[in-house]
């Protein structure tokens, strides 16, 4: 990820990255989680379709593939968290920090148990939505010409969110609560899933209210301040 954030450095920058210079950050760390999405998210929707007989084991089920994914993706958010930190982002990405140490803590349980890792890929299917996600805040950040190419992943964006992002979640929120002791670590990522619902149906209700009810925005809601990184902007 390193690698591919100096990678990211040679990419052409739109007029409006390169007029602003607190853009810089955000565009080449938005280009390092498009990556992440699309790497992650197409080997999820893998894993599953080669060994669809893990969705009857999400306790206990295991697949190589899956491990190495959870592996994958537990350097991507060490990386980025990283990333954010050193180059002094911290405040106005706190929000991707409090995500990052929940899924990163949760994720390193699950490779060294070994147990869970199955759910844990259903959750990765969410990186097939953050494709589109980041797209639409790339975008917003280039300020792209065509209104035509933004308003077709606007409604993308929309379906895949359900699709692979709300589903996916509350079907793993009621086998949790349904099936699952509550007690060690079985608990512990209980609790990070539900904090994780609560999480994501915020930044749904963003993702509604300034793409399809702008009205409804509060005060600075969504406002575009160089720097800063929101999970929905």
């Amino acid at each position: 990820f390193a690698a591919l954030r100096r990678l990211a450095l040679a990419v052409p920058q739109p007029a409006a990255v390169r007029s602003r210079p607190g853009r810089v950050w955000r565009w080449r760390n938005l280009l390092v989680s498009f990556a992440h999405s699309v790497l992650a998210g197409l080997w999820a929707l893998f894993s599953l379709w080669h060994s669809p007989e893990l969705l009857s084991d999400i306790q206990d089920g295991y697949s190589v593939s899956g491990h190495l994914l959870v592996c994958f993706s537990s350097g991507y958010f060490i990386h980025d968290t990283l990333d954010i930190i050193f180059n002094h982002q911290s405040r106005s990405s706190w929000e991707y920090l409090v995500h990052h140490a929940m899924a990163i803590s949760a994720f390193v349980s699950l490779i060294i148990t070994g147990r869970f890792l199955v759910a844990a890929v259903l959750l990765l299917l969410v990186e097939v939505s953050n494709i589109f996600l980041t797209v639409r805040m790339l975008l917003k950040m280039s300020n792209v010409p065509s209104p035509a190419l933004y308003e077709a992943n606007k409604y993308i964006n929309l379906v895949v969110y359900f699709a692979f992002r709300l589903a996916p979640q509350a079907y793993l929120t009621c086998y949790f609560l349904r099936h699952v002791e509550l007690q060690g670590q079985g608990a512990f990522l209980t609790a990070n899933l539900l904090l994780l619902d609560a999480m994501i149906l915020m930044y749904f209700s963003r993702l509604l209210r300034s793409d399809f009810f702008p009205s409804l925005r509060k005060g600075s809601a969504g406002r575009d301040v160089d720097g800063e990184k929101f999970l929905i902007d």
